[in-house]
């Protein structure tokens, strides 16, 4: 029976980002990778995170993962306090790092047995998910072959099956379509699009923009360390319409805005090549 006494607990658990930054910063000697930057994303949202090559997105990706100790700042992870030490909650988040890092010398179904015995799951639901996971990324055809032989694009398929073998509340992934075939690509996308739907947390990156405004509600960008937008795709379209001084009913592209916000090549002549 529902409890009205349980609701003010509900209404706060909604309220809960899933992810949240404040003033996180990553310091390389002298370089500045990451510049204190805050942001949040709300429970069961798609979100984008979006800059230029060596903007800071691995790099930040790496520290709301464990993977790298921020210099300073502080993150939250479903409403907790993260870090490399959070064993708890990692077991709730999934992960597809820049570089993968696969275990080459085994096949993909002695890996992911492996990942999911690693986040706690019985042999009996391991082996079920296993099977799976194989069969939904088209994986299941060679089952001697290993790891290290796999073309880069099923590489990445095992890394993404193997990021979602326990049903993570949290997903990050970064650059999950690289490499990836349109076929591959669009039933990956259905899938991510099926996590959403049951409430689970996305946080993506990508270079390939069509699919960033396919798939996500909200996006941010980061340039040279610093966040330099962030907000809903309706909100940063409207933003930028008005610094370009168009009508806000222009529905201009993910590309556009990202150009603009960025400043790439605002004012500046294209460059050329004098041999071709």
């Amino acid at each position: 029976m529902f409890s009205l006494a349980r609701f003010p607990d509900m209404l706060r658990a909604m309220d809960t980002p899933a992810i949240s930054t404040r003033g996180l910063t990553r310091r390389f000697g002298d370089f500045t990778a990451v510049d204190d930057i805050t942001f949040s994303v709300a429970a069961g949202q798609f979100f984008g995170f979006l800059g230029p090559n060596g903007a800071g997105k691995s790099t930040t990706i790496k520290m709301m993962t464990g993977l790298l100790e921020p210099t300073s700042g502080q993150m939250e992870i479903l409403g907790q306090k993260f870090t490399a030490e959070s064993l708890e909650l990692k077991r709730q988040m999934g992960v597809v790092p820049e570089g993968m890092a696969l275990l080459g010398r085994l096949t993909a179904s002695e890996y992911l047995r492996f990942v999911g015995r690693m986040y706690g799951l019985d042999r009996e639901t391991t082996n079920r998910r296993t099977q799976e996971l194989l069969d939904f990324m088209q994986l299941a055809n060679e089952p001697k072959k290993l790891v290290t032989d796999f073309s880069h694009g099923m590489q990445k398929k095992l890394a993404l099956a193997a990021a979602v073998i326990h049903g993570p509340k949290v997903l990050f992934l970064d650059e999950p379509f690289e490499g990836v075939d349109a076929i591959a690509a669009g039933t990956l996308k259905t899938m991510l699009q099926g996590m959403i739907h049951r409430g689970a947390t996305i946080f993506l990156t990508s270079h390939v923009l069509e699919i960033v405004e396919r798939l996500c509600s909200h996006v941010a960008i980061i340039h040279r360390g610093r966040l330099v937008a962030n907000g809903s795709l309706e909100e940063l379209r409207a933003g930028v319409a008005i610094s370009l001084g168009e009508s806000s009913d222009q529905k201009l592209t993910l590309e556009e805005i990202f150009l603009n916000v960025v400043g790439a090549g605002a004012g500046e002549p294209a460059q050329e090549l004098s041999w071709l």
